[in-house]
C-alpha cells in the first residue's frame, strides 16, 4: 500500500498525510485516534493542529487501531469524520419557529453508545422533535453505526454537538425552554405537562443523567419499574417519554 494513500472506512479516515489534509480541510472532525506511545514526527504537527482547532484527541492501544483500520497502514494515526453534517441550535430553533411550534429538543448527556443514539434520533424523528443535542466529549458522535441504526432518520434530524452541555441548557431556559430530565425518583412521566417549549434531557446507559446536568434541569420524571432491574435502555426510556410529549402535542 503506497505510504500517503488515503483509506476511508465508513466514516474513518488513516494515515498521517491523509489526516493532515483533512484538518486544514476545515472538514468536521469527531475525533482523532493516535495510537499510545506515537509522539514522533507528522503526529507532533497533527497533535498541534488538533489542539488549536480543540479536536478531540484519544490515545487509543495500537491493536485496537489495527483492527479499527482492518490491519492498513494507518501510521499510528486515524480520524473519525461524521456520517452526517451537524447544525446549529439556532438551525434547530429557527426550524420549529418555521413549523410555528413550541421547540421541542432532545438533549444526550455521555451517551456512548452508537445504537442507543441511532435509536433516540429515529424515535426523536418519528415523535415530531425539531433536533437534538449531544455534547463533544464522552459522547458518540454521527458515525455511521448511529447513521445505519437510525434507519434514515439521521437525513431529516438536526442535531446540534456542544461543547458545553451546561451552560446549553442556561441558554435554552433563557429562551423559555423548560427542561426535562429523565432519571429516577422524579414525578411520574405521564403526570407531568410538556406543553411549551420543551427539552428533554437522557442520561448515559450506566450512570444517568450526570449531577449538574441534572441540577440545571427544571423538572425530573420518572418511569415505573416494576422488575428486579431498575434502570431501561437509554433509548427505550427517551422513546416513552417523548410519546409523551408528542401525545400531549397533539391533543390525545
Amino acid at each position: 500500500m503506497p505510504k500517503d494513500e488515503t483509506i476511508m472506512n465508513d466514516n474513518l479516515i488513516i494515515g498521517r498525510n491523509a489526516v493532515i489534509e483533512l484538518l486544514k480541510s476545515g472538514r468536521e472532525i469527531e475525533n482523532v485516534l493516535i495510537a499510545k506511545g506515537e509522539r514522533e514526527g507528522s503526529i507532533n504537527r497533527i497533535i498541534a493542529m488538533c489542539r488549536e482547532n480543540k479536536i478531540v484527541i484519544k490515545n487509543v492501544d495500537r491493536k485496537k487501531l489495527d483492527f479499527m483500520c482492518g490491519n492498513a497502514n494507518h501510521q499510528g494515526v486515524a480520524a473519525n469524520v461524521p456520517a452526517h453534517c451537524y447544525s446549529s441550535i439556532d438551525e434547530i430553533l429557527e426550524y420549529a419557529k418555521s413549523r410555528n411550534e413550541q421547540p421541542f429538543i432532545i438533549i444526550c448527556d455521555e451517551i456512548e453508545d452508537s445504537h442507543n443514539l441511532g435509536a433516540i434520533i429515529r424515535s426523536a424523528e418519528a415523535c415530531g422533535a425539531h433536533g437534538i443535542i449531544i455534547p463533544k466529549r464522552r459522547n458518540v458522535g454521527l458515525n455511521f453505526i448511529v447513521a445505519k441504526t437510525s434507519c434514515g432518520a439521521l437525513e431529516y434530524m438536526r442535531v446540534a454537538r456542544v461543547s458545553n452541555l451546561a451552560s446549553t441548557i442556561d441558554d435554552l431556559k433563557k429562551k423559555n425552554i423548560w427542561v426535562y430530565c429523565a432519571d429516577m425518583d422524579g414525578q411520574a412521566w405521564c403526570k407531568t405537562d410538556f406543553s411549551g417549549g420543551c427539552a428533554l434531557v437522557i442520561g448515559s446507559e450506566g450512570k444517568g443523567v450526570g449531577r449538574l446536568i441534572k441540577e440545571k434541569c427544571d423538572v425530573t420524571v420518572s418511569l415505573p419499574m416494576c422488575g428486579n432491574v431498575n434502570s431501561l435502555n437509554a433509548s427505550v426510556a427517551a422513546g416513552i417519554i417523548m410519546y409523551e410529549v408528542t401525545k400531549q402535542r397533539l391533543g390525545l
